[in-house]
């Protein structure tokens, strides 16, 4: 399928001829997809007046080319993607032209020929950015360098635009990304704002063997015309090529591209007057500043504009969590904070590296686990949502060997780092859930560590305490944050923390747990009353023992469980009121929780529970259902909302209870009581720890 991204910001002017050429030009059965960077004039309007198909994504704010671009791609999923600036005019045929040269084995991009209105061909196949070309360019001037190849970026040679071939990179007002092109390359870097950043993209297609092909059969007219008139624009496309330099070969060579770009534009400012004069006095003022990331273009030379500038963008956020995006429940606190974080940050969260190596004897299902670790491997980069990027690196977890250990964090770190790379991610926040990410972490550049002390991991009964242990309380003396759910556990390790100890808590999605209005019909299907269970059925952590119990003392309801299990789950299936629902996704747990009469939390008695906070409870607050417990420290805090037992007989009687009588308060109070718990709540905690002062 083909999709057509075209990112608008106050193109009322030149929308409509854009769409209305799109037919004659192949697009048929295409989507198009208009991305509006808040635009103050009539824009929308046009779109929707010339092709009243078109769809309409609005960004709610300025956020220049690239990021339109990625909120075209991220709503045109599966697609290939067309790219096209809203003062492209298409040829007949240029669409079916291009879709015919992206078809050619190892094509990632095609681009077509480019024309002025009178047919004046645009030079818009480019070399790849060297100090000498630019040097080159400086001297002698754009054109002229051209002609030599070492000496020029520009590709100036008549012939080039006659044929088809291949470009290092090519100019961006229209081109062709195959899906395997835009799945292996991830998002456009959006810190550019406005140009390089198709510069960077397509020289990373060529990286990773993705050609970019020159098609002269698709013609395109551009208007263009703005980067030559305006000052600003100009200073911000000549600052954009130093920028693009120290990011693809660092500080060094980019100093070295900086003095040959200065070079350059000092020599048009001295000989030239009048606009064409100012425009290169604006690119050395903005060479001689040169900030890290550049502001957002001043808005008031567009009619209407209304955003303000804005500073370089603030930092990404690694984190390293401790379950698996693909096969965990997504309802973990590390995904949530992430997901939330994602409208306003760039996002990698790293699949768990595990704690041990799964091994017979000491691990159950072995097979499985293997397996599935291989499957996510196998996904290795993903972006289920735009901004959240998940990574599933190879691990070796072989912890209690030094050796391996070594090994393992270089392997990880690696591929973590070229991720990061790829991603635009130079000195992200870390945020490590899991300890054994520590050795990955350690010597990695960032603007912060956070340490999000969800649990004890030492306390897993399956990993190595001692090995663990040491992990845990590097990251306790080395984090700028360490972030606690739990009281109990912050409390106890106080004197490791100090004043760098903070209670996040956890958030809950109120607006995904509302209660609905019929259950599926599989769990309808299922007799009533409901007792019922929903997240992981570990054997560590919940108690069987105690579910078989209730099985047994209560034949008159039925015990619904829902969630993978590595627990026995024989032993309570072969009771007749028992029904294992086995795992169900994230998206579909609210309808099947809504069909609950009670819901329950049948902990084990353990360290791993006595520091716990279970999300499950805000959750189960949240559809207003009645809720039973086993007792731990962080109830301390929910008990006018929960019946607490302490005992197996406690547990039993509380659940009756809860059955004859509902919960202690009625389902509007529970659901009342956590609203103001979002998770969008606790990330503007997060970022305020993070990106305040320290």
């Amino acid at each position: 399928m083909l999709a057509i991204v075209i990112v608008t910001y106050f193109s009322e002017r030149v929308i409509g001829d854009c769409l209305r050429s799109l037919q004659d030009a192949g697009a048929g059965d295409a989507r198009v997809l208009v991305v509006d960077n808040d635009s103050g004039d009539g824009t929308v309007a046009a779109a929707r007046a010339a092709l009243p198909a078109v769809e309409v994504v609005p960004t709610g704010r300025n956020a220049g080319f690239a990021g339109g671009v990625n909120a075209g791609i991220a709503a045109a999923s599966g697609c290939d993607v067309l790219v096209l600036n809203p003062d492209i005019r298409l040829a007949p045929g240029a669409i079916t032209a291009l879709r015919e040269a992206l078809a050619v084995p190892g094509t990632g991009i095609a681009v077509p020929r480019l024309t002025a209105e009178d047919g004046t061909v645009h030079f818009s196949l480019r070399r790849r950015p060297t100090v000498l070309r630019a040097l080159g360019e400086a001297l002698l001037g754009g054109h002229r360098a051209g002609r030599v190849p070492a000496l020029g970026e520009l590709v100036v040679a008549a012939g080039a635009y006659e044929r088809p071939g291949t470009a290092d990179w090519a100019t961006g007002a229209a081109w062709l990304v195959s899906r395997a092109c835009l799945d292996a390359l991830g998002p456009l870097e959006e810190r550019y704002f406005l140009y390089s950043e198709e510069t960077e993209y397509m020289l990373r297609a060529g990286e990773l063997g993705f050609a970019v092909r020159y098609e002269p059969r698709a013609h395109a007219v551009h208007l263009g015309g703005e980067q030559g008139t305006s000052s600003s624009l100009w200073a911000l496309a000549t600052a954009n090529r130093v920028r693009l330099h120290r990011e693809r070969h660092g500080r060094a060579r980019a100093l070295a591209m900086r003095g040959a770009v200065l070079l350059n534009e000092a020599i048009r400012a001295l000989t030239r007057s009048g606009r064409g004069g100012a425009k290169h006095r604006a690119a050395l003022r903005a060479l001689v500043r040169l900030p890290r990331w550049p502001e957002q273009p001043g808005a008031a030379e567009q009619p209407g504009a209304a955003d303000p500038p804005r500073t370089a963008d603030p930092p990404g956020y690694v984190c390293f969590a401790a379950q698996d995006w693909w096969y965990h429940n997504r309802a973990h606190s590390d995904f949530q904070l992430m997901r939330a974080l994602a409208g306003r940050r760039k996002v990698l969260v790293v699949n768990s590296i595990g704690m041990r190596m799964p091994a017979p004897g000491t691990t159950t299902h072995v097979t499985r686990r293997v397996l599935r670790k291989l499957r996510s491997v196998a996904k290795f980069l993903r972006q289920p949502f735009p901004g959240f990027h998940v990574m599933s690196p190879l691990p070796l977890p072989f912890y209690g060997s030094p050796v391996l250990r070594r090994v393992n964090a270089l392997l990880v770190r690696a591929q973590v780092r070229a991720v990061c790379l790829a991603l635009g991610l130079r000195r992200p926040v870390m945020v490590v859930t899991i300890p054994t990410a520590w050795d990955v972490v350690r010597p990695m550049p960032r603007h912060a560590l956070l340490y999000n002390r969800s649990d004890r991991h030492s306390a897993f009964p399956e990993a190595d305490a001692a090995v663990i242990g040491a992990m845990e309380n590097d990251l306790l003396a080395r984090a700028d944050r360490v972030l606690y759910a739990s009281r109990t556990l912050m409390a106890e390790e106080r004197e490791l923390t100090g004043e760098r100890a903070c209670f996040l808590d956890h958030g809950v999605d109120v607006d995904h747990f509302t209660r609905a209005a019929e259950p599926p019909p599989d769990l309808a299907a299922v007799p009533g009353p409901r007792v019922g269970f929903f997240g992981a059925l570990d054997e560590f952590v919940v108690d069987v023992g105690l579910l078989e119990r209730l099985a047994a003392e209560l034949p008159q309801a039925s015990l619904v469980l829902i969630g993978d299990a590595t627990a026995p789950m024989e032993r309570l299936t072969a009771h007749p009121n028992v029904r294992w629902f086995g795992f169900v996704p994230y998206e579909r747990i609210p309808a099947y929780a809504s069909g609950f009469d009670v819901a329950i939390m049948p902990w084990q008695d353990n360290a791993w529970i006595r520091h716990a906070n279970p999300i499950k409870l805000k959750e189960y607050l949240a559809l207003g259902l009645p809720v039973v417990s086993t007792d731990f420290p962080e109830l301390a805090h929910y008990r006018d909302r929960v019946r607490v037992a302490a005992t197996p007989e406690a547990f039993v009687a509380a659940v009756k209870a809860a059955l004859a009588e509902g919960g202690p308060r009625p389902a509007a109070e529970l659901r009342a009581s956590v609203l103001g718990m979002s998770w969008s709540s606790r990330a503007d905690r997060l970022l305020e720890l993070a990106e305040g002062e320290r």
